[in-house]
């Protein structure tokens, strides 16, 4: 919290203070309100235009203030200036003083708590973008809560200003007008509880309660016209329907089935999707082996001498075959078969919101379910470059075909994908060129990742071309070539092989989901709410296919939330929590990043501390000849609480971990200060850069009785 906020704070308390100690507070009560009356009214009669500026003008203030005593003003304006003059006056100072408690809220206290509870505040603020002017509303027309704590409370969450007036106007109207009229009445009236009686209390409830009820009556109207051209089934075949067996349908169909639901899991292609046989997996075995050749070209470095590594690309193909048939049992039909999932082989496609149909390959199956989860992935997107059509492209489903070693190699994009893929050719002997439309690799990372990244690829002889697009394709007599605009002109760049790693897109084709009437984005996911629903309330959508996240460990998350929302979400819903998702890139150095980075921070005007460790300093990493890279956390200044960290360096995605439990359980940098670590290990990086905060915050004070007292030991 900045000092000037402080100092606000700090002079509301001492006005508060010196309010209660002068008892100001009565002042502003029904009995000395009546003893001068008399006297009041007489002098409203000679100055009436500036009587009611004045009154304007103190009840704005006692209320901008929270100061006890707004139901005795209302009550005092009806007495004063009559009914309809009263409540116009009260209706529009209370609305104003309202909007500028809300404002004094929101400056004092709105970042710090956004800070402080984070991801609790990003889900509020999403309820309120969504639904906030109409519970604002709601909880206007019920003076049951002080409106005092709702404008404190509003003020903390992103409502717009003139909504939140606007809103407070029209809502606090009804209990004005009670108030002012039976401010006319002030003789007949003893204490502020008289006013409101059980049955108007009682009123001010249904009348409060009412937009509640129309809202329910009108979604329910919305959902039966939604389902009404389709018959539901009299039974059902499963509780749950999971289409796609990728890591989203697989998690989803596990827990169903550990639930002890009826579960049909189809899937059209194999079991595991893109995660065991296109993706993870073959892309992590093909990285392993070009490391080890990179490391038995660097073994001058370790005292060993060789002639280097001789590569065999068919043999490295082989392997990375191997090992997907290594771990195909973990995701087969037989181990879920034994899980109790029914298994079904073929192309699914919704006839209603409970029918799937499934295509056997000549054989249709209609499959009833009370609940369908699409969890069917995702694919490359590939973009509609002129020329492309006349070109044999690669992607990241169709490289694993490659029996030879692409002497020039082009990779379109310089996302994670794009980067591993381009690596790791490059040290399998390929001349590897990325071409980025954007000015740097990484771009959703820090520019300090972007540059270490470059390094590690110009030492691997990766030619980096950043800021260019590529335009279209030609064939000439020697050479396929993409001519890509640059700031400098046209730049024509020849390759044998072209990885097109453009980005990803859900796999909704053939579902029928668009003639259903549910959503599709324009990236080709999925729109779903918090809860993983689609437009009909019992279709779910998790994983690549639904976003945003599109990473197998997302997925599986996700996975959790479908299941459980799927089987018992009449009863109870559960909101998926993104706040702790943590993600890597797989090159060398490895790249991992949870939470937020300095771009994002700056970007959503967050308040952070930058604590870095230098991973050139760690012992381990010394040892092992790999020191380089890099921790940097993100703190909310003056505290240890972790919004976000970027680790470059050797066992980046491992060492991670430590960080997604810390943030999950809301343990600060003291707690992994605290925490032994093995030495020496690359874990220790943690600690050193915890070590690096609690140095950065030393009390100089103690620092200077601590140089006092051992000054005197040593004196003797």
């Amino acid at each position: 919290m900045t000092k000037s906020r402080l100092l606000w704070l700090a002079l509301i308390a001492v006005l508060i203070a010196i309010g209660v100690w002068l008892d100001l507070h009565s002042f502003i009560t029904l009995e000395n309100f009546k003893t001068r009356q008399a006297d009041i009214d007489a002098w409203v009669s000679s100055r009436p235009v500036f009587a009611l500026a004045a009154y304007f003008s103190v009840y704005v203030l006692v209320t901008a203030v929270n100061i006890p005593g707004a139901a005795v003003m209302t009550l005092i304006g009806g007495a004063l200036f009559g009914l309809f003059q009263g409540s116009v006056v009260v209706s529009f100072a209370s609305s104003c003083g309202a909007t500028l408690a809300f404002l004094l809220s929101r400056y004092l206290l709105r970042d710090y708590v956004e800070q402080r509870f984070r991801g609790f505040a990003g889900r509020v603020n999403q309820g309120i973008e969504k639904d906030g002017t109409f519970y604002l509303f709601t909880l206007r027309l019920v003076p049951v809560l002080p409106f005092f704590a709702i404008n404190m409370v509003m003020g903390l969450t992103r409502i717009k200003t003139l909504t939140y007036y606007i809103v407070s106007q029209i809502g606090m109207l009804p209990a004005t007008l009670v108030y002012v009229n039976a401010g006319t009445q002030l003789s007949q009236v003893e204490s502020l509880r008289g006013i409101l009686s059980p049955a108007l209390l009682g009123s001010f409830i249904l009348v409060g309660l009412f937009p509640l009820l129309m809202r329910f009556l009108v979604n329910r109207y919305q959902l039966a016209r939604l389902y009404r051209p389709y018959s539901k089934p009299e039974k059902f075949d499963a509780n749950l329907v999971v289409i796609g067996a990728g890591s989203a349908g697989l998690v989803t169909a596990y827990i169903a089935a550990a639930a002890k639901a009826k579960v049909i899991l189809i899937e059209r292609e194999k079991m595991g999707g893109d995660c065991l046989n296109t993706g993870c997996i073959p892309s992590k075995a093909l990285i392993r082996s070009s490391r080890i050749a990179s490391h038995i070209n660097r073994a001058a470095e370790f005292g060993l001498h060789t002639q280097g590594a001789e590569i065999d690309f068919g043999a490295v193909m082989q392997r990375v075959e191997r090992i997907i048939r290594t771990i195909e049992p973990h995701d087969s039909v037989e181990r879920y078969t034994k899980l109790g999932v029914d298994c079904v082989a073929g192309s699914a496609k919704l006839l209603s919101p409970w029918e799937v149909e499934v295509d056997l390959g000549g054989e249709k199956r209609v499959i009833a379910a009370r609940s369908i989860v699409i969890a069917s992935g995702g694919s490359p997107a590939v973009p509609p470059i002129p020329g492309i059509d006349q070109i044999d492209y690669l992607t990241s489903e169709s490289l694993w075909a490659l029996k030879t070693l692409p002497p020039r190699l082009l990779v379109m994009g310089g996302g994670a994908i794009g980067c591993e893929l381009s690596q790791a050719f490059s040290r399998l002997g390929s001349q590897v060129t990325v071409a980025e439309m954007l000015p740097r690799l990484l771009a959703a990372e820090d520019a300090a990742v972007s540059e270490e990244l470059e390094r590690a690829f110009a030492d691997d002889g990766i030619r980096v071309l950043t800021g260019i697009k590529i335009v279209r394709f030609e064939k000439n007599a020697s050479d396929t070539v993409a001519v890509c605009e640059t700031p400098a002109g046209e730049l024509s760049i020849p390759f044998d092989a072209i990885l097109i790693a453009a980005g990803r897109r859900g796999n909704t084709a053939g579902l029928n989901l668009e003639q259903l009437g549910i959503e599709i984005n324009s990236n080709g996911t999925v729109a779903v709410n918090e809860s993983l629903q689609t437009v009909y309330p019992n279709i779910y959508a998790c994983g690549d296919v639904a976003g945003p996240w599109q990473l197998t460990h997302a997925a599986a998350h996700q996975a959790w939330y479908a299941a459980m929302n799927a089987l018992f979400g009449r009863w109870w819903k559960f909101r998926v929590d993104y706040t702790v998702i943590p993600r890597a890139v797989f090159c060398d150095p490895e790249v991992a990043s949870l939470g937020i980075n300095e771009q994002q921070a700056r970007a959503q005007n967050i308040g952070y501390e930058l604590t870095e460790y230098g991973i050139d300093d760690l012992d381990r990493a010394i040892a092992d000849g790999d020191a380089k890279g890099f921790v940097r956390v993100l703190t909310p200044p003056g505290n240890d609480k972790i919004l976000g960290v970027t680790i470059v360096g050797p066992h980046a995605a491992d060492i991670m971990s430590e960080y997604a439990l810390a943030m999950r359980n809301g343990l600060g940098l003291s707690k992994i200060l605290g925490t032994v670590h093995i030495y020496p290990t690359f874990a220790e990086a943690n600690k050193f850069a915890a070590g690096n905060w609690r140095k950065a915050h030393l009390s100089s004070r103690l620092l200077r009785v601590s140089q006092w007292l051992n000054s005197r030991g040593i004196g003797g």
